[in-house]
């Protein structure tokens, strides 16, 4: 593993390790992030990807002590199955029921989830202002439950769910019914209704549709307002599925890779105790995705 600018990264008998877990794993960003800070602050430290498959993640999760691992990101499919595995989980893990770092707390591991956290600071970095407006969350699973989480953080008045299950969309609004914010429970369907398109501000996909496919959902991107804004949680090098159209007529658009960062960052600093250096992670990814 090497960093071209600071040559190769010394790996010592006292090295400390970090990780990721997930299947599959090989595409992760991750590790280019967490080493970039690594090496920026000269720390003996070093972050690795480590394919652990569904059956695997209870033996992956006891090594994580056993090995003196001194945290792991999760990604997909293990947040939410991790999260029913541990004991100690912060609030914001148990309200979204998915975890997507470990802490190794000098044995007793912790769960915590910084999506929602990273999610809302690239919503604000951006300049998405839904005080009092209308979104559209496409999807059901735990990063619509991080999206909801966020929006609601960040003023949304009203959400609208769209999910191909209808029932699973019911369920996650039932879930956050405390919140302070009217939730809707919608198909598909609701993407083409040009009524409560037309009303909202940001339209969200927070499902994996366009990461191995080339196209998305039907979506009446023309009914939207010119100022809505449209998110999508997938980041790649080109514009997803998602967001080519929304690019096409002029709307404002982003995709994760802010979030990424910014979890990531927060991440980072759970694991080490100490902040990375500005800008680097971030950095470190947009030059591996070609936007440097």
């Amino acid at each position: 593993m090497a960093n071209p600018s600071r040559g190769p990264i010394a790996i010592s008998g006292q090295v400390g390790i970090t990780g990721v877990f997930g299947d599959p794993v090989k595409h992760s960003m991750s590790p280019a992030m967490h080493n970039a800070a690594y090496a920026a602050l000269g720390m003996d430290r070093v972050y690795l990807a480590f394919h652990v498959t569904p059956q695997h993640l209870p033996a992956a999760l006891r090594s994580i002590p056993a090995l003196g691992i001194l945290g792991v990101n999760l990604t997909v499919p293990h947040k939410e199955a991790a999260a029913r595995m541990l004991k100690h989980l912060s609030a914001e893990a148990k309200l979204l029921r998915a975890v997507n770092c470990i802490i190794n707390d000098r044995g007793r591991m912790r769960g915590d989830n910084t999506d929602a956290r990273g999610l809302e600071r690239d919503l604000r970095a951006l300049g998405v202002d839904l005080k009092s407006q209308l979104v559209i969350v496409v999807g059901a699973g735990g990063a619509a439950a991080a999206a909801i989480l966020a929006c609601t953080r960040t003023g949304a008045m009203r959400i609208a769910i769209a999910n191909r299950t209808h029932t699973r969309a019911v369920n996650l609004a039932r879930r956050f019914s405390s919140l302070r914010v009217h939730l809707d429970a919608r198909g598909l369907d609701l993407l083409t209704d040009s009524a409560i398109l037309s009303d909202a501000a940001l339209v969200l996909n927070a499902t994996s549709m366009g990461l191995t496919t080339g196209t998305f959902a039907p979506l009446d991107y023309a009914a939207t307002s010119s100022k809505c804004f449209f998110y999508d949680a997938i980041y790649r090098a080109e514009p997803t599925p998602f967001l080519r159209e929304a690019i096409a007529l002029g709307r404002a658009t982003a995709d994760g890779a802010g979030m990424l960062i910014n979890q990531g960052e927060l991440a980072f600093e759970l694991f080490n105790h100490v902040a990375p250096p500005d800008g680097v992670m971030g950095r470190a990814l947009l030059a591996r995705l070609g936007r440097a």
